[in-house]
């Protein structure tokens, strides 16, 4: 086999696989956030999301290490999975309205250990709008 053919071979391996995980990955569903200091803070972060689908949150920023992610309030028009320092939440195929829990986080950050509260809202995103062409008379 030649190393043409081989290369040819590989990046178009390659660049199947980049599409598959384009087509599956979460899409940013998280808006308004804002970093937390693990120092007996309250944070207010918003989330958009379609009736059905699921958004997927890291919670560590790069001057952290979590200890802990506690759910203190539950979602009431979707389901919640705690994963690791972050969460993936889970819209009902009927989602409308707003949504909204509650995370504890502890840890520490730089050298300062401590906690912080999260408080994330759900609302309903819009479905996009199909634009078509029209031809006029002819």
């Amino acid at each position: 086999m030649s190393r043409q053919f081989i290369r040819a071979s590989i990046a178009a391996v390659l660049a199947l696989l980049a599409s598959v995980a384009a087509t599956h990955a979460t899409p940013n569903c998280l808006r308004d956030i804002k970093p937390y200091r693990l120092a007996g803070d309250t944070m207010e972060w918003s989330m958009m999301i379609a009736p059905g689908g699921d958004c997927i949150q890291g919670l560590r920023w790069p001057t952290m290490q979590i200890y802990k992610v506690e759910l203190t309030e539950k979602p009431k028009s979707g389901e919640i999975v705690l994963v690791g320092p972050g969460f993936r939440y889970f819209a009902k195929p009927d989602f409308a309205g707003t949504d909204k829990f509650t995370l504890f986080v502890t840890g520490k950050n730089r050298h300062d250990e401590g906690a912080s509260t999260i408080e994330i809202t759900v609302s309903r995103s819009s479905p996009p709008l199909l634009v078509s062409a029209v031809s006029g008379p002819k």
